[in-house]
């Protein structure tokens, strides 16, 4: 993982960024409509964005009520522990927000990489923008791993 940074901030301040993680992965890769990617929601939460070099490569977003979403890594800085950096930087905000616990949707494919971050599965997959993804929840009682 060399030289990269992380930003913690708003919309304004990291949207631009954020956004263009999310359309590289979400809307190019994945084929998912370009209006399911960003949502009002995007206003009130903490974004986290990874940056090599100066360029955006990972982004991430905790909501309020301790939802965490859109994470998303582009595909040439997977494999090499970013994803990890961008969820444990949400997990501890939400645990400084005062938040007893973190969930999130997980696409299938991701479950094991949550599950190596104290995430535990909740009920039955579902598909949301055409993507199967399963409910997943953590603990904060203690430290991130």
């Amino acid at each position: 993982m060399q030289d990269v940074t992380v930003a913690a901030g708003d919309w304004n301040g990291l949207g631009e960024d954020a956004a263009r993680v999310r359309d590289a992965v979400f809307v190019r890769e994945l084929r998912i409509a370009a209006p399911l990617v960003s949502d009002e929601a995007d206003h009130d939460a903490v974004h986290v964005v990874a940056y090599r070099a100066g360029d955006a490569i990972a982004a991430a977003r905790l909501l309020p009520d301790g939802a965490i979403g859109r994470l998303a890594v582009l595909s040439a800085a997977r494999r090499e522990g970013i994803g990890s950096l961008v969820l444990r930087t949400l997990i501890v905000r939400a645990a400084q927000q005062g938040h007893a616990c973190v969930r999130l949707y997980a696409q299938r494919d991701a479950v094991p990489f949550y599950r190596q971050h104290g995430f535990t599965t909740v009920g039955e997959s579902f598909y949301e923008a055409g993507v199967e993804h399963i409910e997943m929840m953590r603990s904060l009682g203690g430290p991130p791993r």
